[in-house]
């Protein structure tokens, strides 16, 4: 027998052949659906198989009729004859593709056509062997490589649909964390964004930081309640939205009200709703006013204690009936800073029991790592990276939830910007 038409690399006849007991082959059975009417053809085809791919299980179909109702997600490869008593040429490998395009599909052509063969392969198939000038060690190799290659082109796919989704969490995770919109010298910012650990997608935590035309800087957190692209979409709506009407310099309460109506707006699941924390500094006069909407209060860092704003009055969540947010003003120490954050970080787990790490607990952290760092102030994002570190390591692994992490501070005791 002499060789049959190559249509794939040389380097396929390095493939290993199922020879014996010693082969390399796989050992899982490779279920091959054998579409040939003529039984001299398909008895020989079967021997040869026997021979050099002991592991092949051979379903028979007479007919491209009886072929489509065996081709299953069972079948591992397809030996198509092109000339059936019901079906013939290129249309039997459009037919076949149609019904089960992951199935890897090698044509069998007579000696007189072998540019059908060729043909089928522009069509969809993986190969073609011409029959009468093929060996069972062909035929084997022939198997292994449309599977191999099958497989290589999925993967290739998946890796394509991967990136893709990189790029669109790439694109989310910039409209839900935006760079900061501040020009006052006087006042630090530090950020850090985690997405959750069960998901590839982001979830709708988000925050920004914008100067007004009359100084102030106004910052916000924000937790859509809820993971997924949805959320994630509605994040970036209301943080584009905040920063227009922070930058406008429209009045807090004015600000509130306009993200309930985007929220009532845009939302595609009936009630909704996100939490968030507000705060219009005055970095002149060392004083803020902050307005909570059902979010954890922030942290204030001053020296070397750490304690929160936990009494201050709060309003109901964005999206949740028409809400009133009272303001709480705070006067705020000389080199203060303040840690802003969603509630991703303090679900998080102690152990393997149901105690979560807490608000308390965060402080604790907070005030373990200033202590052992008195120039934190240098490096302040390395304490956010520290924080997610540590409430990892409590949880026994990534956390569940999306972690947004806002912290801002006077540069009074001159730390470098973050």
């Amino acid at each position: 027998m002499v060789s049959r038409v190559r249509t794939y690399e040389e380097g396929i006849a390095a493939l290993p052949v199922s020879g014996g007991p010693s082969d390399d082959a796989p050992s899982d059975a490779v279920n091959v659906l054998l579409v040939e009417d003529d039984d001299g053809d398909a008895l020989l085809v079967e021997d040869l198989l026997e021979e050099t791919l002991s592991e092949a299980q051979i379903t028979r179909a007479r007919t491209f009729g009886e072929a489509l109702a065996k081709l299953d997600s069972s079948i591992d490869c397809v030996l198509l004859d092109l000339k059936l008593p019901d079906a013939e040429g290129l249309d039997t490998v459009v037919r076949v593709r149609a019904q089960a395009p992951g199935v890897p599909l090698i044509v069998l052509t007579g000696l007189d056509d072998e540019a059908a063969g060729a043909g089928a392969v522009g069509a969809g198939a993986q190969d073609y062997l011409v029959k009468g000038n093929v060996d069972g060690g062909q035929i084997a190799r022939a198997i292994r490589y449309a599977i191999g290659r099958r497989q290589a082109e999925e993967a290739q796919q998946q890796l394509r649909l991967a990136e893709a989704q990189s790029r669109e969490v790439a694109r989310l995770e910039r409209g839900l964390a935006p760079r900061p919109l501040i020009g006052d010298s006087s006042v630090w910012i530090a950020t850090r964004y985690r997405a959750g650990r069960d998901r590839a997608l982001l979830g709708g935590d988000f925050f920004d930081v914008a100067q007004t035309p009359d100084g102030h800087v106004r910052v916000v957190v924000g937790d859509v309640c809820g993971h997924g692209p949805d959320e994630a979409a509605i994040g970036v709506c209301l943080r584009a939205a905040w920063r227009a009407l922070a930058i406008a310099g429209v009045n807090r309460e004015t600000v509130m009200h306009a993200l309930q109506r985007v929220l009532e707006h845009e939302r595609e699941i009936h009630l909704l709703y996100t939490t968030l924390c507000t705060l219009e500094i005055e970095p002149w006069n060392a004083g803020a006013n902050m307005m909570l909407a059902g979010h954890p209060p922030p942290i204030l860092i001053n020296d070397a204690s750490v304690s929160s704003f936990a009494h201050a009055s709060a309003g109901p969540p964005i999206g949740l009936g028409d809400g009133h947010w009272p303001v709480t003003h705070l006067d705020l120490p000389t080199g203060w800073a303040m840690l802003l954050y969603t509630d991703g970080i303090i679900e998080g787990r102690i152990g393997e029991g149901s105690e979560r790490l807490g608000a308390d607990r965060l402080q604790a952290l907070i005030a373990e790592y200033i202590g052992a760092h008195p120039d934190w102030r240098e490096q302040p994002d390395e304490l956010l990276a520290d924080l997610i570190e540590r409430a990892e390591g409590l949880n026994g692994g990534g956390l569940t939830d999306d972690v947004a992490m806002l912290l801002v501070g006077s540069r009074e005791q001159s730390p470098t910007d973050a």
